[in-house]
């Protein structure tokens, strides 16, 4: 069975972004007709709507654009299995902010135009995570400048490893 990760990946991508474009088209469609049926549009709801919901328009683009397979018209093979949508960083980001959109659409929706303020829960948790990864990559560069060797006090190795060594069990060969 030739290339069946691919495959694999190339059929749970096509059903990531089915599901995901159903949930995406169902949520802004009810949204849009609970606001005709009990509180209409303004000009200045229908803007905010338009510029709150354009991140995950762009993102649900960007993960059809990348991730959906594409197939040989003629023969049906599998050309491309796309970009994983399982993948860390960026790929988990982006879920993240589509989730928290459907998430402000629906409070929207029921509770009134205060739950947009939600939706600045974003920039905040990107802000986070950009701090945090910034710290953790300073912290690893600075430990890789400041390594020194094992006899000179620095404890290395799991903590399994430290147990059976402070036992006087079996010791680590450092070379």
């Amino acid at each position: 069975m030739a290339q069946k990760a691919t495959k694999q990946l190339a059929a749970r991508n096509k059903a990531t972004l089915n599901r995901t474009l159903m949930l995406t088209l169902g949520i802004h469609a009810s949204f849009v007709l609970l606001r005709l049926i009990f509180r209409p549009f303004t000009r200045s709801s229908l803007l905010t709507y338009i510029l709150l919901s354009t991140p995950s328009w762009l993102i649900q683009y960007w993960f059809e654009r990348m991730s959906r397979p594409t197939f040989d018209a003629q023969t049906g093979e599998l050309r491309r299995a796309g970009e994983d949508l399982e993948a860390q960083g960026l790929t988990e980001w982006m879920w993240d902010v589509l989730y928290w959109t459907y998430g402000c659409l629906v409070l929207v929706a029921v509770v009134g135009e205060g739950a947009w303020w939600l939706w600045a829960g974003i920039p905040l948790y990107s802000a986070y995570l950009a701090y945090t990864t910034f710290t953790g990559a300073r912290q690893s560069m600075a430990g890789l400048a400041g390594a020194g060797s094992p006899d000179e006090g620095h404890t290395t190795g799991s903590k399994r490893q430290q147990k059976m060594e402070k036992r006087g069990g079996q010791r680590m060969q450092y070379r």
